[in-house]
């Protein structure tokens, strides 16, 4: 009998909840945003919270100088650095959203983020083992996080 190997599962934290919820809460305001470049910003916001959830269970500190937390998430997620390099990407489009320089981001720019950010909240719920239900906004503000069951 060979030994199998140790995969190592985050432990889900309050703060990792925390994180989730508020990536969620971003996510639905990304939804109801009038401006595309409201919508930008709210969608990138909530997957940087996503990736600071990730990061809350899975980041070792270290006193080297600051970094990303898309390069943070690349290295203690490398299956999840190509969303890390396209956020990171994105980061300054959101600046300059923010900023308030108009022109900067189409609608069809801040749909295509909010989907990216969607399917970004999936894959950190799905890799710390955290199933969501997300309400539609206007029905409902509960967001309620269920133990992923197993097969």
């Amino acid at each position: 009998m060979s030994a199998q190997p140790e995969t190592h599962k985050p432990s889900i934290t309050i703060a990792s909840i925390d994180l989730l919820s508020s990536a969620l809460r971003s996510l639905d305001n990304a939804l109801v945003a009038s401006r595309a470049s409201d919508k930008y910003v709210a969608a990138h916001l909530a997957a940087l919270r996503a990736a600071a959830a990730l990061l809350s269970v899975s980041a070792k500190p270290h006193n080297r100088r600051p970094t990303s937390a898309w390069t943070l998430v690349a290295r203690v997620a490398p299956d999840l650095a190509e969303w890390a390099g396209f956020f990171a990407a994105s980061a300054g489009k959101r600046a300059a959203a923010e900023a308030g320089i108009s022109g900067v981001v189409t609608e069809r720019e801040a749909d295509d983020l909010v989907r990216d950010a969607h399917q970004f909240i999936d894959a950190v719920s799905c890799k710390l083992g955290v199933s969501r239900q997300l309400e539609l906004p206007l029905t409902s503000n509960v967001i309620e996080f269920r133990p992923r069951s197993t097969p």
